[in-house]
């Protein structure tokens, strides 16, 4: 461009909408910018901070720039025309050369058929939509940007493209719609980008994409730009098969996993989802778990949350890759015959500036008032369930997960505290939905459908709810009134367990109906059995430092503890660690005590944990029935003097004895009582040799025709000390 006449500058002729322009603060840059036609004529405006020239394509007049601002215009001469997309070639005050297409020369973009979806709450890809897209306009590549923010007076793309500078790219908002959009063309993939926000009153705000689909790594918090899904995923058998599955009656065994500290690299960094991915399946197929349940990978900001302070709803952590690369999990997952649940958090959201939090300089995506808004103990915001946008925001991010990354469940976290309008609230920090109550009627429906929908478009996924409280029928379908989860945790469960397993022997006679209690209401609902992440931290201690007594003792209980586990109705859950005995709490900053398997108590107990999967996904009497009472029946629930439980798991006429003894006292002659006469087998014995136990047990045993407990015929067992056996009749 050297030795070219340029022009000088002109005087300024600058109106109230161009000096908006000037001050970015004008809410459609589009009325003043690219080509107009006025009484005069026909007028271009391009605003080019940091520009000392601008061109019109590489033979075209110069732009003549408004004295002393970065405003250029251009006259058009009477018969002159330019191309619908015309170029830009500006040069910068360091002499370097560039040529853009002016984003001012294109319509709007997003269908307004999909707008008014959104306003609705019901358009499910939504994410597809909004965000940066990679997108042809009239033959013209880029990236189309949009971004929901009804209250703000302007919105601008901000990147590396663009010096993170508010002015250069202003979006334009469509109608009522309160969405912002903006077609850049010559933005690559992998470029970086924020929303500047101008609040009312001209505050400014820089937030990241709320659809972002890939971040970077904390402390950076910029949104990048990602390709369009081209994925060659390699599960198809597996996905046909889950349409089929019925998960009611079918073996579900999970291993709840934080990818962070599962295991790390030899310099204590993370592992990248393909690493693994292949170190899971290969540690977990022989061990027989079912599936993997992650704690949350969508994006988030501070390591110590686990991922339940969440940022990036559609986008997988940038600590372990690419949004690729965890596809590539999942899929590798999948064809070793392993499911994958993602642990999904739209229960609340964090603070941080670049978030949610106050998006358009108001509370948009949460309540305004905090006694409906904040939960002041976590630290953390509350979604407003009742708005159809954010509502709309959520449900896209769940489905985004089953259909986008082939997930085959979601497990949401901390439900009670949606569905409570009072939940961890003092009298009067707290207000009552419209019919004076304390349910939030809102976080209700939004519950409804999202079970109804996911259920509907994904048969064979799973939605499970974290819920802690006796809230009525959180898994029956939500045309009888229920919210139509899958399963539930069954908190009630395990928390009465591990109390009565924190007890010495000796005393556990006295808290007998900790045993048998859970019994009165295990079908009320679809339950799995948790002993999940949050009972093995916080000064709780791990789940072998929770055993009494010493150390053969602790591992005794430990193995007699998971052999209730798996014998007893619902599905089954365990934090990554606890297979094995890990001896210290979990902490997210380091991998497990892998060490521990170098003696043989662990080991003993990760082969029993191995043992117990296989027989349970062997046993459709173990299986088949546990959210149904046909499944279960008491042998002996009340010999509380010799802390002794005993009862039949079935499955029509197949069946299976479980006696447990929870004292360190072996107890010979032991009559118990059994519905079918024959030879019994002992086909698990927690005490076994090959577990690290006493190996006292029985192998075989035949029936008597002496009555007992209710039944015709029984057994005289040997109880192994702090142990259970599962005994299976002859043929059966």
């Amino acid at each position: 461009m050297k030795g070219l006449s340029r022009p000088t500058a002109s005087a300024p002729r600058l109106n109230a909408a161009l000096r908006q322009v000037l001050e970015a603060r004008h809410h459609d840059p589009f009325a003043v910018l690219g080509l107009h036609r006025r009484s005069d004529g026909e007028v271009l405006h391009v605003l080019v901070p940091r520009a000392a020239y601008v061109r019109l394509g590489e033979d075209g007049p110069w732009l003549e720039r408004v004295e002393g601002t970065d405003l250029f215009q251009h006259r058009l001469a009477e018969g002159e025309t330019l191309p619908a997309h015309y170029s830009l070639i500006w040069e910068d005050g360091h002499g370097n050369r560039h040529t853009i297409v002016d984003p001012y020369s294109f319509p709007p973009q997003l269908p307004d058929f999909d707008l008014h979806l959104f306003g609705e709450g019901r358009h499910w890809h939504i994410h597809r939509l909004l965000g940066a897209r990679p997108w042809l306009a009239d033959g013209v590549e880029g990236v189309l940007f949009a971004v929901w923010a009804p209250n703000a007076e302007r919105v601008s793309v901000v990147g590396d493209f663009n010096h993170w500078d508010g002015r250069v790219h202003p979006m334009r908002v469509r109608g009522g719609s309160g969405v912002w959009e903006l077609f850049i063309p010559g933005v690559a993939v992998g470029a970086l980008y924020k929303f500047e926000v101008r609040a009312q009153g001209g505050r400014i705000l820089l937030k990241s994409d709320p659809y972002g689909r890939q971040f970077q790594l904390r402390p950076d918090t910029a949104s990048l730009v990602t390709a369009q899904d081209t994925y060659r995923w390699g599960d198809a058998a597996w996905l046909e098969a889950r349409g089929r599955w019925d998960w009611l009656h079918q073996p579900s065994s999970i291993y709840e996993v934080h990818l962070g500290s599962w295991r790390r690299d030899e310099n204590g960094g993370f592992l990248g989802y393909r690493e693994l991915a292949h170190q899971l399946v290969d540690y977990l197929k022989p061990l027989g778990f079912t599936h993997i349940e992650l704690l949350p990978i969508t994006e988030h900001p501070f390591d110590g949350s686990w991922g339940y302070q969440t940022t990036g709803y559609f986008a997988p952590t940038s600590r372990h890759g690419t949004p690729d690369d965890f596809r590539y999990f999942v899929d590798h997952c999948h064809q070793n015959g392993i499911g994958v649940i993602l642990d999904w958090v739209p229960a609340h959201f964090p603070k941080d500036a670049h978030g949610l939090a106050h998006f358009d300089g108001t509370a948009l995506y949460e309540h305004e008032d905090p006694r409906k808004g904040e939960h002041r103990d976590w630290g953390t915001l509350i979604y407003n369930y009742g708005r159809n946008e954010v509502k709309n925001f959520l449900l896209a991010s769940a489905l985004c997960w089953l259909e986008d990354f082939h997930l085959d469940g979601l497990r949401v976290d901390a439900v009670a505290s949606m569905l409570y309008l009072d939940y961890s609230r003092n009298a009067g920090d707290w207000v009552p939905n419209v019919y004076g109550g304390n349910q939030n009627l809102e976080a209700m429906a939004f519950l409804r459908e999202l079970n109804a929908v996911a259920h509907e478009r994904h048969p064979g996924a799973t939605i499970i709810a974290e819920e802690s409280t006796a809230w009525p029928q959180v898994t029956r379908p939500t045309y009888v009134g229920g919210l139509g989860f899958s399963m539930k945790w069954n908190m009630g469960w395990m928390h009465d367990t591990l109390t009565y397993f924190s007890k010495e022997p000796v005393h556990r006679q006295h808290h007998h109906d900790q045993l048998t209690f859970g019994l009165l209401y295990a079908f009320t609902e679809n339950f799995v059995l948790p002993f999940s992440h949050d009972e093995v931290v916080h000064g709780k201690r791990s789940m072998l430092g929770k055993m009494p007594g010493d150390e053969w003792q602790r591992f005794a209980n430990l193995r007699l503890l998971y052999t209730f586990q798996f014998t007893y109705p619902g599905k089954k859950l365990l934090f990554m660690g606890s297979e094995f005995g890990q001896g210290d709490e979990w902490d997210e900053s380091r991998d497990l005590d892998w060490y521990v398997l170098d003696y043989a108590l662990h080991r003993g107990m990760q082969t029993l944990v191995g043992d117990l999967n296989r027989l349970y996904r062997a046993t459709p009497a173990l299986y088949g029935h546990d959210f149904e009472q046909e499944g279960f029946d008491w042998v002996d629930c009340h010999d509380a003097q010799h802390s002794v439980i005993s009862y039949v798991r079935r499955d029509g006429d197949d069946f299976r004895l479980v006696v447990l003894n929870f004292t360190p006292v072996p107890r010979e002659g032991y009559r118990i009582g059994v519905p079918r006469a024959g030879d019994y087998q002992e086909v698990l014995n927690s005490d076994s040799q090959h577990y690290g136990g006493g190996n006292v047990g029985n192998g075989w045993v035949s029936s008597d025709e002496i009555p007992c407990m209710g039944h015709p015929y029984s057994l005289c067992l040997t109880l192994p000390p702090l142990a259970g056996v599962v005994l299976a009749p002859m043929g059966g």
